[in-house]
């Protein structure tokens, strides 16, 4: 599929380069569909191409030697999968797959590591980037150490709402006790108490966010410095 002009590109980070660099982005790219849990980079394994997300989110998830598993970074239309080619690395020991299916711009890896070695203002939007992922990161583990599971969830929960389009999205009960490291039970009681909260509806393998006021009131500190910090870097002034 044909990669669409920048004016009508859905991924913000490719909305904020220079026209001349979204070109070049654009003649070495390829526009793709993704299907819930399509693993876009595999651990221990090359990674073979950048996936600017259009729609949908994807889970990047440490794993420990036991088979353990936590979701460390989630991404969506804000950002691209293939952070560690950012940084010279071209694999890690984390697993990237699609969790809410949907549409991307895929890159293959050499053909960019080429493009950003000669242009030095895609290095410097990259380079943010790679800043800010490593700041969603950095507030995951505090959160995990710090916050009671309601607040983990409820800031789960807005950073999906903040890369999905409306106000519902699929997710189930036993994904998120594996993406927040957490039992089954604990899961289903805090979900119990963010919709006596008037915050979400959950239904049926879906969730609804009812008053994003008051999910940001129940993640409380939680919530916030990544989302402030990629607006202020990422964001172009208009």
């Amino acid at each position: 599929m044909s990669v669409p002009s920048q004016r009508y590109v859905r991924n913000r980070l490719l909305g904020t380069l220079e026209g001349n660099d979204y070109d070049a982005v654009r003649a070495i790219a390829e526009s793709v569909s993704l299907s819930r849990r399509d693993v876009l980079i595999a651990a221990h394994a090359p990674i073979t191409h950048l996936h600017f997300l259009e729609s949908g989110i994807a889970s990047e998830v440490a794993t420990t030697p036991g088979g353990r598993r936590i979701e460390v970074c989630i991404t969506g239309r804000e950002g691209l999968v293939g952070v560690p080619l950012l940084l010279d690395v071209d694999r890690t020991p984390h697993e990237t797959f699609v969790q809410i299916e949907g549409e991307a711009v895929r890159v293959e890896s050499e053909a960019f590591r080429r493009l950003i070695e000669d242009r030095v203002s895609l290095r410097q939007v990259f380079a943010r980037y790679a800043y800010v992922t490593h700041l969603q990161t950095a507030d995951t583990a505090l959160s995990n150490g710090s916050h009671t599971l309601e607040e983990r969830l409820a800031r789960w929960l807005l950073m999906c709402h903040d890369r999905v389009d409306g106000d519902e999205f699929p997710v189930t009960h036993e994904f998120l006790s594996t993406m927040l490291g957490v039992r089954r039970p604990g899961v289903t009681t805090a979900i119990h108490n963010l919709e006596g909260a008037g915050a979400i509806k959950a239904r049926r393998s879906h969730v609804q966010v009812l008053d994003r006021a008051k999910l940001k009131v129940a993640a409380g500190d939680s919530y916030g410095v990544p989302e402030a910090e990629y607006q202020r870097l990422l964001t172009p002034e208009r």
